[in-house]
């Protein structure tokens, strides 16, 4: 049962101590953990003044009793720096389970150990719980009488929902607390604050411009994997340097990030004109039937770190604009992909991603509802449509009958087949208007026939 200690709390050596020699040195991320609230980027609205989180790790008095916390969101957005960070607060004990190797054993020893501390010492305990969701139901009952009586605060970390995840006894005992991933300018304040700290990098390095874009795009808003990396590319620089015999900072090239994160730069600008180039591109090559060409285009999008999200809503735009009722199950599966993609997250989503864009570019294709609907709107803004039929009218209200509204209406479902032939479109538009024509593809073929007996008998020509 891991035990980390006050004074060094972060695992990294303080200013002005001696830097411990390479066999020893903590992870880059590890050295650059916040060690205040200052320090901290990202998740202002979490942190912000007066929010149990931070009244959690500023130790605020008063009446009101600290509360335990269940931290969801996605790896590197802070989750163990807050659990230490709410340790370090009034002098508090911190205790540290891993839920993929703790049982309920481990649990009940941190609880009789509190317990202790609280009674006897007058000192809370701080249980920060990694990876709950891992935890069996009756692992987390296990946990319920310590939350309850106080004996320890739990800080629980999860990257599922905890809806679905963490028993509801233990949920309404915590506060729910959600992280969001760090933007591309946190990312980049992160990786600078780490190439001068001190206990970072101590500015021995300089990195290129586009080696620092290529490591913030990468991330994906994942402040670890961002250290992870810059130390990493900071090991192939002194490699790729060789021995120079000065001490001049040594550079971080964008060769040197691509061969420590064994993954090279993808040349796309989320906010540029690659953005909507390579989108075009997708959405053009799954119109054209090139599954591969799509394949390709949805592989340097997710490479780059474009959001699945964006990714999900242009491939249901193109399930109803260019397959349409040439295979209208493209569309099921497109919207499937859309709710599948926001609920799962990268890098899983991707092949719900894949699947949508096989099913787009595979199906049959036609167009004939996208121009149904702009030709019908085209004749719209051009001023066509009268009056609705009277006998199309709504009679629901007073007054409707005497205004003949409703008068001569035949109800479809009374017809022996189902139609009833009457007149349905505006005067002006009666007669000379086709804005649906099936095309003889997919599904759509099945429909011809269909919709040529139907303009006959509702007597269209």
């Amino acid at each position: 049962m891991p035990v980390s200690s006050e004074p060094d709390l972060f695992g990294a050596a303080a200013a002005g101590d001696e830097a411990p020699s390479d066999s020893v040195l903590p992870p880059l991320a590890v050295r650059m953990r916040p060690r205040s609230l200052d320090e901290v980027r990202g998740q202002s609205d979490v942190l912000r003044v007066g929010s149990p989180l931070r009244r959690l790790i500023e130790g605020s008095g008063g009446r009101a009793g600290p509360v335990s916390a269940i931290l969801w969101g996605p790896p590197g957005t802070g989750k163990t720096t807050l659990a230490h960070l709410v340790a370090s607060a009034a002098g508090r004990d911190f205790v540290e389970l891993s839920a993929i190797t703790a049982g309920v054993k481990d649990v009940r020893a941190v609880m009789e150990q509190a317990a202790r501390n609280r009674d006897l010492y007058e000192k809370q305990t701080v249980l920060f719980l990694d990876e709950i969701h891992r935890f069996t139901k009756a692992q987390q009952d296990a946990l319920l009488p310590g939350v309850e009586n106080r004996q320890v605060i739990l800080v629980a970390a999860t990257t599922e929902n905890p809806s679905f995840s963490v028993i509801a006894p233990l949920l309404s005992r915590s506060v729910l607390i959600t992280l969001t991933s760090l933007s591309d300018n946190e990312i980049r304040d992160v990786v600078e604050a780490a190439l001068t700290a001190p206990e970072g990098l101590g500015a021995a390095y300089t990195l290129d411009d586009d080696a620092r874009e290529h490591i913030v795009r990468v991330s994906g808003g994942d402040a670890r994997r961002a250290l992870t990396a810059l130390e990493a590319a900071a090991g192939v620089a002194e490699d790729l340097r060789g021995i120079r015999g000065d001490d001049q900072p040594t550079t971080i090239s964008l060769p040197a990030v691509e061969q420590a994160m064994a993954h090279a730069a993808v040349r796309y600008d989320r906010a540029g004109d690659q953005h909507y180039d390579v989108a075009s591109a997708l959405i053009k090559s799954m119109r054209g039937s090139d599954v591969d060409a799509a394949l390709h285009y949805l592989a340097r999008m997710l490479e780059a770190g474009e959001d699945p999200r964006f990714i999900a809503r242009r491939i249901v735009i193109a399930a109803s604009e260019d397959v349409g009722m040439g295979d209208p199950t493209a569309l099921q599966t497109a919207i499937a992909a859309l709710h599948a993609v926001a609920q799962i997250g990268m890098p899983e989503a991707r092949i719900i991603l894949a699947q949508a864009v096989v099913h787009n570019a595979l199906a049959p294709k036609s167009n004939a509802s996208y121009l149904a609907i702009n030709a019908a709107i085209a004749d719209v803004r051009a001023g066509k449509g009268g009056a609705v039929p009277a006998h199309l009218r709504g009679s629901g209200y007073a007054g409707a009958a005497r205004l003949g509204h409703g008068d001569g209406y035949r109800y479809a479902h009374d017809e022996p087949d189902g139609v009833a032939e009457q007149q349905y479109l505006p005067d002006d538009l009666q007669g000379t208007t086709d804005y649906y024509r099936p095309t003889d593809r997919g599904f759509e073929a099945r429909l011809q026939e269909r919709w040529k007996w139907l303009r006959s008998r509702l007597g269209r020509p």
